[in-house]
């Protein structure tokens, strides 16, 4: 029975990894490294499915063996939190909102731009 959530949990977070390589602000890595941990305790065929994937399995390979996030993927990620706080300036966010968004979004880019970028 709590293989079957594991299971349930790893599919939900490549659902949403999923949905986040097409929807803006919504991360694809950290949902994708989920799904492999929930994967690795429910199923090892799925995880060895997600971890072999043409396009989704290195991610996941790169912070796990090198703890390393593509350069690209850090652009983009930084891009859109800048234009997130931004959309919620425009549209005048109460200020407790945007200084919220603002340590969350500074941290999380202090974070992706401190890893280093897998080898080639």
């Amino acid at each position: 029975m709590k293989r079957m959530w594991w299971k349930i949990a790893g599919v939900f977070c490549v659902g949403l990894g999923v949905i986040g390589i097409i929807v803006p602000l919504l991360p694809t890595t950290p949902f994708l490294l989920l799904a492999a941990f929930c994967f690795d305790r429910g199923s090892p065929k799925l995880h060895k499915w997600l971890v072999s994937h043409s396009h989704l399995g290195p991610i996941i390979k790169d912070w796990h063996n090198y703890g390393a996030v593509p350069t690209n993927a850090k652009a983009v990620a930084v891009i859109f939190m800048a234009t997130a706080l931004i959309i919620g300036i425009y549209f005048e966010l109460p200020v407790f909102v945007l200084v919220i968004q603002a340590v969350i979004f500074s941290a999380v880019s202090i974070f992706l731009l401190t890893r280093p970028a897998p080898p080639k």
